[in-house]
C-alpha cells in the first residue's frame, strides 16, 4: 500500500498530470466548436492539447499546477461575487458605513453631464496595494473628475475647470468628418487623454484646434502653445497651425517614460499636419531638468500634409529595453504608414532664461537628435496610374532628418522646403494619389515580444471598416533581427586590422575586438540564458519585417466598435525581464539554491512556460460579439509569406453592440450599447458568462436605442452604453469599474481563495484548530457583516439538507414498493407510467372477466337438481353436530372415570377439564346452535377437541393396565356410550 501510495503521488504531482487537467478543464480555442467553427479538428492526444493553450500565466513563478488551482480558485470566488474586506477609511464607526463599506458593488455619479468616455485608475504595485482612485472624463464635455469608492461621490478637482471648447460639427455643419466628402478640411471628434496621476490632456478636433493641458496639482488647466517660427537653416519648417486639427494625444500614467526620457515626454499631440510635438508635465524633483507645465520639448515633422491619429509609448520602458535597441514610440498616420523610435531624445545645453522662441528652437533642435524610422512594409501605395499622368510620386514623402544623417546646411534647407510643400497639400490631394486613406484605424502594440535577438515588437493596425467600402481588418506588422554570420576567411580586410594593436587610455595593449571574439576561451564561458544580445559581436543582423492577417472566422462584413489588449502584469513583460526564463538557475554564477524551483526543471523557452507567455487582445463588433487572438501567434517562416491567424476565443454576448472592452489575464469584460457589463473566461470553462456585472436597461430605453439608430440623426450621446470599462492590472485582485452613461459601477470580489493557496500551510493549521477546538478566535470572530456567524449556520444548512435527502429517499423507496412508480426505471416519464397502469388495468379486468364468466357457467344446474342440494347440504350440517356432541360427552365421561388419576397423568385432565368448562352448553342449545357455526371459530374448536379426545384415549388405555378386574364394566361403559350416543342422535 506504501508503495501504491508513493507511486500514486508522484504521478498526480508531475507536471504532464497538471497539464492534461488543464486542457480538460480549459478547452481554449477547442470551443469553438461549439459555436459551429471548429479551428483545431484533427485528433490529437491531452498533451498536445494541453500544449496549444495560449495564455498568460496569474504568477512570477508559476507551473501547471499553480495556474490550474489559481485560474478554478479564482474564476469560482469571481462567479460567487463575496465582497473583498479591504481597508476603507471611515469618518466615524458607525455600523451604517461598516456595512457600506462590505458592498461588492456600488453605484455612483461622476459628477459629469455627458456620457464618460475615458477612465484610469491607480490600484497600486505588489505590496503597496490600496483603495483604488479614478479619473473620468467625458469627451464630449471636455471636462474630467475624480473619484474614490471608497467615499460613494466624486471630488471637486476637475468640475470647474475650463469647457468651452470648440467642436468640428459645431464649426463646420456641412462637412463631413475624417477627410470624406470633398477632402478639403480634416476634422473629426475631440480627441483625450487622462492620467490620473497627472491630469488630463485635450484637444480640438477641428481646423485652428487648440490643445489644453491640467496638471493634478492644479485647479484649472492651460491651452500649450504648438506654433512655431520657421528657420530653414535649423531644419525648422514653416508649420501653418491655423488650419491644423489635434487628431490624437497621449499622456503618461507612470514613471518610467519620464526616467527615460528624463522628462522630456510628458504628453504628445498629433496634428492633422504630419507634426508630432511633445511636451513637458512640469516641475519634477527626480528629473536632472526643470520643465514648466506644458513647456514644449521636441517637435517632427514625420508625414507631411497626413494627419497622426495614433499614438503609442511603452509604459514599461526602462534604460534596460532602450539599450538593447527596442521599439518604446509607434505613431500611426492616416494612410497606414507606421513610424517607431528606438532611443531617446536628449535635449541640447542651453544657459540663462529661455524666450518662446529660444523653447521652440531647443524642440526642434531635441527632436533632430533621434530618427524615427519608417515600418517599410507599410507605406503608403500609390494609386495605379497606367497613362503616367501622375505629376508625383504616390508612394514618397518626405519628413524630419537626424543629426545623425550628417546632411549639410544646403541639404537641411531643401529638406525643409520640401517639407513646407507636401504640408500645404489638403485631404483630397492625397486620396487622389494614394490609397487606404483612413482616419478610424487603430494602432495596437505589443512591446513585450521577443525573439532573443533584442527585437520581436508587434504592430496592429487594425481597420474598423466604419466608412463605406471598406472592409475590417487586423495586420501584424513584427520586427525581426535576422543573423549574418561573418565569414572570417573570405573577408579580408577586417582579419588585417585585428592583427594591429590598439593602445588602451589605462596602460598597455589590449587585443583587437576581432581578436577577442575569436579567442576559443572566450567561446567556451557560457552565456547567459536571458541575454538577447548573445553572438552580436561576431554576427550582423538584418531587420525584417513580417506581415500576419488575423482572420475572422466565418464573420464576414464585421464592424469593430471596441478594442483591448490585456495589460496585466506579465503580460507586458519582455523575454530578458521574465523571473522564469531570467532565473539564476540560468547563470553559471549563481549557486542553484537561489532558485525557488531548484527541485523542478528550469524552463528555457517561452514553449516550456505554462501558456507559452502569449498575450491577448481582442475585439468588439457591431453585431455584439467579441473575438480574441493570441498578439504573439507564431510568424511565418519568409518574410514574404503572410500567414493567417486565427481567434482563441469567439463569444456572442446578449448586446446588440460591443462599446466597451477590457482584458486581463485571467477573464475580459464587455460592455454593451444596452448596458449589459459581463465577465467571461477568455479559456472558454464555461460558455456562459461568469458573471453579470451590470444588466442590460428596460425594454424601453433599448427600443429607443433602435429608434435612435434608424434615425437620421443617429444615436448621439447614449446615456445608457457602458462607455468605458478598467481592470485591475493584478489578475488575483477581483476589481473595476464601469461607466454607464454618466454613473460609475465599481465592483471588489474577494479572491481569498488565492491568497489561501499561496499560504498553503497556514490555512491547514488554521482548519486544524477549528476542527479541534470550538474556542478558537476563528471561530468567535464575528464581522461587520456577521460574516463569523456564517459558519454555523452553513452547518446547520447542511445537517438540514442531509436529513431532508435522507427522508426524500425513503419516500420514494416506500412509493416505488407500494404503487411502482419506479417499475419502468428512473428515466421512465409519467405518460409512461400511464400507459403502463392503463395496460394493467385493462388486462386484469378481461382476466376478471373471464373468471366470472367460467363461475355463472359451472353455478347454472337445472332446477330439478335444486332440492338434492339443499337435502345434501342440511345432511353435512347434521353430521357436524352430532361429531361436537359425542365429542362432548367423551370429555365428560373421562372427567368421571379419572377422578383420581395417577401423579404423572394429574395434569392431562385438569388441563382439559379447564378448557372444556369454556364450552358447557346444554344440549338443547348445542342442538339449536349447532347449525349455525362460526367458520373459524369452529375450526379452531374441532382441531382442539380432536386432540383432547386422543389424550383421553391413551389416558383411558393406561387405566384399564392397571386395574384388569374392571374391564367388564369398562367394556359395558362402553357400550352404554355407544348406546348413549344412538339414543342422542335418535333424539
Amino acid at each position: 500500500m506504501s508503495l501504491i501510495s508513493r507511486r500514486f503521488h508522484k504521478l498526480v504531482t508531475t507536471p504532464p498530470a497538471w497539464r492534461i487537467a488543464f486542457a480538460r478543464y480549459f478547452p481554449g480555442a477547442e470551443a469553438l466548436g461549439v459555436d459551429g467553427t471548429r479551428i483545431i479538428q484533427e485528433p490529437c492526444s491531452d498533451v498536445e492539447r494541453a500544449q496549444r493553450r495560449s495564455f498568460t500565466r496569474l504568477s512570477a513563478l508559476a507551473s501547471w499546477r499553480s495556474e490550474y488551482i489559481l485560474r478554478t480558485r479564482l474564476l469560482r470566488s469571481l462567479g460567487r461575487g463575496r465582497p473583498a474586506m479591504e481597508a476603507i477609511s471611515r469618518s466615524s464607526a458607525s455600523r451604517h458605513a461598516s456595512s457600506a463599506a462590505a458592498a461588492a458593488v456600488i453605484t455612483y455619479v461622476s459628477g459629469l453631464n455627458y456620457p464618460v468616455s475615458h477612465l484610469h485608475a491607480t490600484f497600486g504595485v505588489g505590496l503597496n496595494k490600496r483603495q483604488p482612485q479614478f479619473m473620468h472624463g467625458a469627451v464630449e464635455q471636455g471636462l474630467v473628475s475624480v473619484s474614490e469608492p471608497s467615499t460613494g461621490k466624486p471630488g471637486h478637482w476637475g468640475l470647474t475647470d475650463f469647457e468651452g471648447f470648440k467642436h468640428f460639427a459645431d464649426q463646420f455643419p456641412g462637412e463631413l468628418p475624417y477627410g470624406l466628402g470633398p477632402g478639403n478640411v480634416v476634422g473629426m471628434t475631440n480627441v483625450m487623454d487622462v492620467s490620473q496621476t497627472y491630469g488630463r490632456v485635450y484637444g480640438e478636433a477641428c481646423p485652428g484646434g487648440r490643445l489644453f493641458y491640467t496638471s493634478t496639482s492644479e485647479q484649472r488647466g492651460r491651452f500649450v502653445p504648438i506654433s512655431s517660427t520657421a528657420n530653414h537653416a535649423l531644419g525648422i519648417p514653416e508649420v501653418t497651425m491655423i488650419g491644423a486639427a489635434i487628431c490624437s494625444v497621449w499622456l503618461a500614467k507612470s514613471e518610467h517614460v519620464l526616467r527615460v526620457t528624463n522628462g522630456l515626454i510628458g504628453f504628445l499631440a498629433g496634428f492633422s499636419n504630419g507634426v508630432l510635438a511633445a511636451y513637458a508635465l512640469g516641475v519634477n524633483p527626480v528629473h536632472d531638468r526643470r520643465f514648466g507645465k506644458g513647456e514644449p520639448t521636441a517637435k517632427w515633422v514625420l508625414c507631411p500634409g497626413v494627419p497622426i491619429i495614433g499614438i503609442f509609448i511603452d509604459e514599461k520602458v526602462s534604460n534596460r529595453r532602450l539599450g538593447s535597441g527596442r521599439i518604446w514610440a509607434v505613431v500611426l498616420n492616416a494612410l497606414g504608414e507606421v513610424f517607431y523610435l528606438t532611443e531617446a531624445p536628449i535635449r541640447p545645453d542651453f544657459v540663462g532664461k529661455a524666450s518662446p522662441n529660444d523653447l521652440d528652437r531647443l524642440a526642434w533642435e531635441t527632436g533632430r537628435s533621434v530618427h524615427w524610422r519608417l515600418v517599410e512594409v507599410t507605406r503608403r501605395r500609390a494609386r495605379p496610374d497606367p497613362f503616367g499622368t501622375a505629376q508625383v510620386d504616390g508612394s514618397y514623402s518626405p519628413r524630419t532628418s537626424s543629426d545623425s544623417a550628417g546632411l549639410s546646411k544646403e541639404q537641411i534647407i531643401a529638406e525643409t522646403k520640401e517639407i513646407e510643400k507636401y504640408i500645404l497639400h489638403k485631404p483630397k490631394h492625397y486620396k487622389s494619389i494614394c490609397e487606404g486613406w483612413d482616419m478610424r484605424r487603430r494602432l495596437l502594440v505589443d512591446s513585450g515580444g521577443d525573439d532573443h535577438r533584442g527585437a520581436g515588437e508587434a504592430i496592429f493596425v487594425v481597420d474598423c471598416g466604419v466608412d463605406e467600402g471598406s472592409n475590417a481588418s487586423i495586420q501584424r506588422f513584427t520586427r525581426c533581427k535576422m543573423k549574418i554570420a561573418v565569414d572570417f576567411d573570405l573577408d579580408a580586410w577586417p582579419t588585417i586590422q585585428s592583427t594591429a594593436g590598439h593602445t588602451s587610455i589605462f596602460g598597455g595593449g589590449t587585443p583587437s575586438h576581432r581578436e577577442v571574439l575569436s579567442s576559443p576561451l572566450s567561446r567556451s564561458v557560457p552565456r547567459s540564458r536571458t541575454s538577447s544580445q548573445d553572438d552580436t559581436r561576431d554576427s550582423k543582423f538584418r531587420e525584417d519585417w513580417y506581415i500576419s492577417q488575423y482572420s475572422f472566422a466565418e464573420h464576414r462584413g464585421i464592424t469593430v466598435s471596441a478594442l483591448a489588449s490585456d495589460d496585466s502584469e506579465f503580460a507586458t513583460l519582455a523575454a530578458t525581464e521574465d523571473p522564469l526564463l531570467g532565473m539564476s538557475g540560468g547563470s553559471n554564477t549563481s549557486s542553484p539554491l537561489a532558485s525557488p524551483l531548484e527541485h523542478m526543471p528550469t524552463p528555457g523557452t517561452a514553449s516550456e512556460i505554462p501558456g507559452h507567455r502569449a498575450r491577448l487582445f481582442g475585439i468588439g463588433t457591431m453585431s455584439g460579439a467579441v473575438l480574441l487572438w493570441d498578439m504573439r501567434s507564431s510568424l511565418s517562416p519568409n518574410p514574404d509569406v503572410v500567414n493567417t491567424v486565427q481567434p482563441v476565443r469567439i463569444v456572442y454576448t446578449k448586446s446588440p453592440q460591443i462599446a466597451s472592452l477590457a482584458l486581463t489575464s485571467l477573464y475580459f469584460v464587455h460592455g454593451g450599447n444596452d448596458g449589459l457589463v459581463q465577465a467571461w473566461d477568455p479559456l472558454a470553462s464555461s460558455n456562459e458568462p461568469i458573471r453579470t456585472l451590470n444588466s442590460r436597461f428596460s425594454d424601453r430605453a433599448r427600443r429607443r436605442i433602435a429608434q435612435a439608430e434608424a434615425s437620421i440623426q443617429g444615436v448621439g450621446n447614449n446615456y445608457y452604453a457602458a462607455g468605458a470599462i478598467v481592470l485591475d492590472p493584478d489578475p488575483t485582485a477581483l476589481r473595476g469599474m464601469v461607466s454607464l452613461g454618466t454613473y460609475l459601477r465599481y465592483w471588489s470580489y474577494s479572491s481569498t481563495a488565492a491568497d489561501a493557496y499561496k499560504s498553503r500551510k497556514r490555512g491547514q493549521l488554521r482548519r486544524r484548530s477549528e476542527r479541534g477546538s470550538n474556542s478558537t478566535p476563528a471561530s468567535q470572530k464575528v464581522s461587520a457583516t456577521g460574516r463569523g456567524l456564517l459558519k454555523d449556520y452553513i452547518s446547520d444548512e447542511h445537517m438540514e439538507m442531509e436529513r431532508e435527502k435522507v427522508a426524500r429517499r425513503k419516500e420514494k423507496e416506500r412509493l416505488t414498493g407500494r404503487f411502482g412508480t419506479n417499475i419502468l426505471g428512473e428515466g421512465a416519464s409519467e405518460e409512461e407510467l400511464l400507459a403502463y397502469a392503463t395496460m394493467l388495468s385493462e388486462e386484469a379486468f378481461n382476466s376478471e372477466e373471464a373468471n366470472r364468466k367460467s363461475d355463472e357457467g359451472h353455478n347454472a344446474p337445472s332446477k330439478s337438481s335444486n332440492p338434492v342440494s339443499r337435502h345434501s347440504g342440511r345432511e353435512t350440517t347434521d353430521n357436524d353436530a352430532d361429531l361436537e356432541e359425542a365429542i362432548r360427552l367423551s370429555l365428560l365421561e373421562s372427567g368421571q372415570v379419572s377422578s383420581s388419576p395417577p401423579a404423572n397423568d394429574c395434569s392431562i385432565p385438569i388441563r382439559y377439564a379447564k378448557t372444556s368448562r369454556h364450552g358447557t352448553p346444554s344440549r338443547k342449545a348445542n342442538a339449536g346452535s349447532s347449525n349455525t357455526p362460526v367458520a373459524a371459530d369452529g375450526e379452531d374448536d374441532l382441531e382442539f377437541a380432536l386432540r383432547l379426545s386422543l389424550a383421553e384415549e391413551q389416558s383411558r388405555k393406561a387405566m384399564d393396565d392397571d386395574f384388569p378386574m374392571l374391564t367388564p364394566s369398562s367394556t359395558s361403559g362402553s357400550e352404554g356410550r355407544g348406546k348413549g350416543k344412538g339414543k342422542s342422535k335418535r333424539r
